[in-house]
């Protein structure tokens, strides 16, 4: 087991990893959209979401994989009614074949974001 860490997505801000590798798979924690350079988080739920995956896909690499490797995600949003909006940021940062996924409503998520998203990826071929 690996753990992963790197300065281009945010700290993680308890006792938990950016990501662990397990053998051919790369566990990444729930990521919130903080701007890691300056700690700043975007205005609105599409600008938000882009950061989420620009943070994910910081950590994938550094794990030496790429986020066209993720299998499967979890998405939390804050109003599902803003579900529309994620899916289509959503479908711009990853293709066919789709990972599997899940998406859920909470009431509250860290830093009062409105959408977070941990994924498990597959090493790179």
């Amino acid at each position: 087991m690996q753990s992963i860490h790197t300065t281009l997505a945010p700290a993680a801000i308890g006792p938990y990893s950016q990501a662990l590798c397990v053998g051919e798979l790369v566990f990444v924690s729930g990521q919130i959209p903080v701007d890691p350079a300056n700690g700043s988080i975007p205005d609105g739920v599409e600008a938000q979401a882009e950061q989420v995956f620009r943070n994910l896909a910081a950590i994938l690499r550094a794990a030496g994989t790429d986020i066209r490797n993720t299998v499967k995600t979890t998405l939390f949003i804050r109003n599902m009614a803003d579900f529309a909006a994620v899916n289509a940021v959503y479908a711009r940062h990853f293709s066919e074949p789709y990972p599997a996924r899940s998406c859920v409503e909470v009431s509250k998520l860290p830093r009062d974001v409105l959408v977070e998203c941990e994924a498990i990826a597959a090493m790179a071929d």
